[in-house]
Protein backbone atom coordinates (compact mmCIF):
# COMPACT_ATOMS: atom_id res chain seq x y z
CA UNK A 1 0.00 0.00 0.00
CA UNK A 2 0.97 3.51 -0.76
CA UNK A 3 1.21 6.77 1.54
CA UNK A 4 -1.36 9.02 0.74
CA UNK A 5 0.41 11.71 2.26
CA UNK A 6 2.74 11.29 -0.54
CA UNK A 7 0.23 10.87 -2.95
CA UNK A 8 -0.86 14.28 -2.42
CA UNK A 9 2.68 16.42 -2.12
CA UNK A 10 3.28 14.96 -5.30
CA UNK A 11 -0.03 16.10 -7.15
CA UNK A 12 0.60 19.06 -5.08
CA UNK A 13 3.56 19.84 -7.32
CA UNK A 14 2.57 18.27 -10.10
CA UNK A 15 -1.86 18.25 -10.74
CA UNK A 16 -1.20 17.10 -14.35
CA UNK A 17 0.76 13.76 -13.63
CA UNK A 18 -1.20 10.54 -14.86
CA UNK A 19 -2.16 8.14 -12.83
CA UNK A 20 0.04 5.92 -14.07
CA UNK A 21 3.24 7.83 -13.56
CA UNK A 22 2.22 7.95 -10.42
CA UNK A 23 1.27 4.30 -9.66
CA UNK A 24 5.53 3.85 -11.02
CA UNK A 25 6.44 6.15 -9.34
CA UNK A 26 4.16 5.25 -5.27
CA UNK A 27 4.74 0.89 -6.55
CA UNK A 28 1.13 0.83 -7.33
CA UNK A 29 -0.90 -0.37 -9.36
CA UNK A 30 -2.95 2.29 -11.64
CA UNK A 31 -6.72 1.17 -10.72
CA UNK A 32 -5.37 2.02 -6.76
CA UNK A 33 -4.24 4.94 -7.65
CA UNK A 34 -7.53 6.05 -9.96
CA UNK A 35 -9.79 4.34 -6.34
CA UNK A 36 -7.70 6.64 -4.48
CA UNK A 37 -7.84 9.54 -6.19
CA UNK A 38 -11.74 9.00 -6.55
CA UNK A 39 -12.09 8.64 -2.37
CA UNK A 40 -9.92 12.26 -2.09
CA UNK A 41 -12.47 14.02 -4.35
CA UNK A 42 -15.15 12.15 -2.57
CA UNK A 43 -13.81 13.39 0.83
CA UNK A 44 -13.48 16.64 -0.38
CA UNK A 45 -9.51 16.23 0.36
CA UNK A 46 -8.74 17.44 -3.15
CA UNK A 47 -10.96 20.49 -3.96
CA UNK A 48 -9.55 20.98 -7.14
CA UNK A 49 -6.99 21.73 -9.88
CA UNK A 50 -5.08 25.21 -10.92
CA UNK A 51 -2.72 26.57 -13.06
CA UNK A 52 -0.33 29.30 -11.94
CA UNK A 53 -0.11 31.44 -14.76
CA UNK A 54 2.68 34.90 -14.29
CA UNK A 55 -0.41 37.43 -15.29
CA UNK A 56 2.77 40.09 -16.01
CA UNK A 57 3.55 38.18 -18.60
CA UNK A 58 0.31 38.60 -20.41
CA UNK A 59 -2.09 41.57 -21.73
CA UNK A 60 -4.38 41.62 -18.57
CA UNK A 61 -3.97 44.77 -16.07
CA UNK A 62 -5.02 43.70 -12.96
CA UNK A 63 -4.27 44.66 -9.14
CA UNK A 64 -3.77 42.57 -6.01
CA UNK A 65 -4.53 43.90 -3.01
CA UNK A 66 -4.11 42.35 0.17
CA UNK A 67 -7.01 43.44 2.97
CA UNK A 68 -6.71 43.03 6.54
CA UNK A 69 -9.85 43.37 8.18
CA UNK A 70 -10.55 43.89 12.10
CA UNK A 71 -14.02 42.69 12.80
CA UNK A 72 -16.16 42.03 16.12
CA UNK A 73 -17.01 38.47 16.74
CA UNK A 74 -20.97 37.66 16.09
CA UNK A 75 -22.82 36.18 19.00
CA UNK A 76 -23.05 32.44 18.48
CA UNK A 77 -21.60 33.04 14.91
CA UNK A 78 -17.89 34.08 15.39
CA UNK A 79 -16.02 35.21 12.87
CA UNK A 80 -17.74 32.97 10.03
CA UNK A 81 -20.90 35.04 9.08
CA UNK A 82 -19.09 37.38 7.97
CA UNK A 83 -16.08 35.78 6.05
CA UNK A 84 -18.77 34.01 4.25
CA UNK A 85 -20.36 37.18 2.98
CA UNK A 86 -16.73 38.37 1.59
CA UNK A 87 -15.32 35.28 0.07
CA UNK A 88 -18.60 35.01 -2.11
CA UNK A 89 -16.99 38.24 -3.81
CA UNK A 90 -15.91 37.08 -7.22
CA UNK A 91 -12.97 39.57 -6.65
CA UNK A 92 -11.89 37.70 -3.56
CA UNK A 93 -9.30 35.08 -4.66
CA UNK A 94 -8.68 34.28 -0.81
CA UNK A 95 -10.11 34.61 2.72
CA UNK A 96 -8.60 33.57 5.64
CA UNK A 97 -8.87 33.68 9.81
CA UNK A 98 -5.87 35.21 11.05
CA UNK A 99 -4.12 35.40 14.87
CA UNK A 100 -2.36 38.85 15.20
CA UNK A 101 -3.70 42.51 14.51
CA UNK A 102 -6.58 41.89 12.66
CA UNK A 103 -8.76 39.02 12.37
CA UNK A 104 -9.77 38.35 7.89
CA UNK A 105 -7.23 38.49 5.83
CA UNK A 106 -8.72 38.94 2.13
CA UNK A 107 -6.67 38.41 -0.73
CA UNK A 108 -8.70 40.41 -3.83
CA UNK A 109 -8.08 40.79 -7.51
CA UNK A 110 -9.74 43.75 -9.86
CA UNK A 111 -8.95 45.83 -12.48
CA UNK A 112 -7.90 49.04 -11.40
CA UNK A 113 -6.63 50.77 -7.91
CA UNK A 114 -10.34 51.97 -8.00
CA UNK A 115 -12.21 49.01 -8.30
CA UNK A 116 -10.01 47.84 -5.38
CA UNK A 117 -10.72 50.51 -3.25
CA UNK A 118 -14.37 50.78 -4.82
CA UNK A 119 -14.67 47.04 -3.11
CA UNK A 120 -13.82 47.78 -0.06
CA UNK A 121 -15.86 51.07 0.66
CA UNK A 122 -19.43 49.86 -0.98
CA UNK A 123 -18.49 45.92 0.43
CA UNK A 124 -15.99 45.56 2.96
CA UNK A 125 -16.51 48.72 5.31
CA UNK A 126 -20.71 49.40 5.27
CA UNK A 127 -21.10 45.24 7.19
CA UNK A 128 -22.22 45.38 9.94
CA UNK A 129 -19.22 44.05 12.61
CA UNK A 130 -16.17 45.53 10.46
CA UNK A 131 -14.29 47.51 12.77
CA UNK A 132 -11.21 48.88 10.35
CA UNK A 133 -9.67 47.63 7.42
CA UNK A 134 -5.65 48.08 5.69
CA UNK A 135 -5.09 47.55 2.64
CA UNK A 136 -1.79 46.68 0.61
CA UNK A 137 -1.12 46.13 -2.93
CA UNK A 138 1.21 43.43 -4.57
CA UNK A 139 3.58 45.53 -6.36
CA UNK A 140 5.21 42.35 -8.04
CA UNK A 141 4.88 38.27 -7.47
CA UNK A 142 8.35 36.61 -6.71
CA UNK A 143 7.09 33.24 -5.71
CA UNK A 144 3.33 31.99 -4.99
CA UNK A 145 2.41 28.43 -4.20
CA UNK A 146 5.82 27.25 -4.09
CA UNK A 147 6.39 28.71 -8.08
CA UNK A 148 9.48 31.12 -8.72
CA UNK A 149 8.28 33.93 -10.82
CA UNK A 150 11.08 35.14 -13.44
CA UNK A 151 13.79 33.54 -11.87
CA UNK A 152 17.10 34.13 -13.24
CA UNK A 153 19.49 31.09 -13.99
CA UNK A 154 22.21 31.35 -11.83
CA UNK A 155 25.91 31.26 -13.11
CA UNK A 156 27.50 28.65 -11.60
CA UNK A 157 30.57 28.64 -13.63
CA UNK A 158 33.56 28.55 -11.72
CA UNK A 159 36.23 31.47 -12.12
CA UNK A 160 39.47 30.47 -13.47
CA UNK A 161 42.47 32.67 -13.47
CA UNK A 162 45.37 31.75 -15.74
Amino acid sequence: MFDRLELLHILERNARISSQELAVMLGAEEAEIIHELDQLHAENIILGYSTVINWSKTQRESVTAMIEIRITPQRNKGFDQIACQLFRYPQVTSCYLMSGGFDLMLIIEDSTLREVASFISDKVAPIEGVLSTSTHFILKKYKSNGIVFDSKPEDNRETIIL
